[in-house]
């Protein structure tokens, strides 16, 4: 039966600084980089097979990918890049302060364009408008290869990895507002033949 891996990015800079990061295109900070290869230990201690892996054209990820698949001893394995992946474009949020976010416009404004599924921030993309780009992408290039048996990893961001994991999973819109994915945590998902979820795993403190 197939794997489909998924594991946030590590924390970045911005995550640190609690800014909104969007389509800006920061670094890992030091605990990121500590959680990547934390994230690579735990999937080589399960000794999972990684056939295709898959990121975004952003560094926080791309680096991610890299010290994933440095701890696998996958350094030479091509992976696909592609900006459907990214994460969620911010708009005129982009590079602000999320706690001065929600004393200027209320924190649970701040949470609708953080969580929603079709409330996008001034300027940005929603949930939903991030998903009508992660799911073509997804079923064109990864349910393929899912189809015939093989592995897959990706390793992307908390928005672009929400609107898949709420396709994977039939969230409500209302049980979305709710999905958080915590940096540098793989989840793991066993699948039959026909991409049916047989078991989820969230491989958290594994070490």
């Amino acid at each position: 039966m197939p794997l489909l891996i998924l594991v946030r990015h590590g924390e970045s800079e911005w995550n640190l600084q609690n800014r909104f990061t969007g389509w800006i295109d920061v670094d890992l900070s030091q605990r990121g980089v500590e959680e990547a290869h934390n994230a690579g230990k735990i999937l080589k201690k399960q000794n999972f097979r990684i056939d295709a892996v898959f990121t975004s054209v952003l560094k926080r990820a791309i680096r991610t990918t890299e010290i994933i698949l440095q701890e696998l001893g996958l350094d030479g394995l091509h992976y696909e890049m592609d900006q459907a992946l990214n994460e969620r474009h911010y708009g005129q949020l982009q590079g602000l302060n999320k706690q001065e976010i929600g004393e200027k416009y209320g924190f649970d404004q701040l949470k609708i364009w953080r969580r929603s599924y079709d409330v996008a921030p001034p300027g940005g993309e929603s949930l939903k408008d991030t998903q009508e780009r992660v799911l073509p992408y997804y079923k064109k290039h990864i349910e393929p290869l899912l189809r015939e048996g093989k592995n897959v990893l990706i390793s992307a961001h908390g928005n672009s990895l929400r609107a898949l994991v709420m396709y994977l999973e039939n969230l409500s819109k209302e049980e979305v507002l709710e999905l958080n994915i915590p940096t540098g945590v793989p989840y793991v998902y066993e699948l039959d033949n026909d991409l049916n979820i047989i078991k989820k795993e969230i491989l958290e403190n594994q070490l």
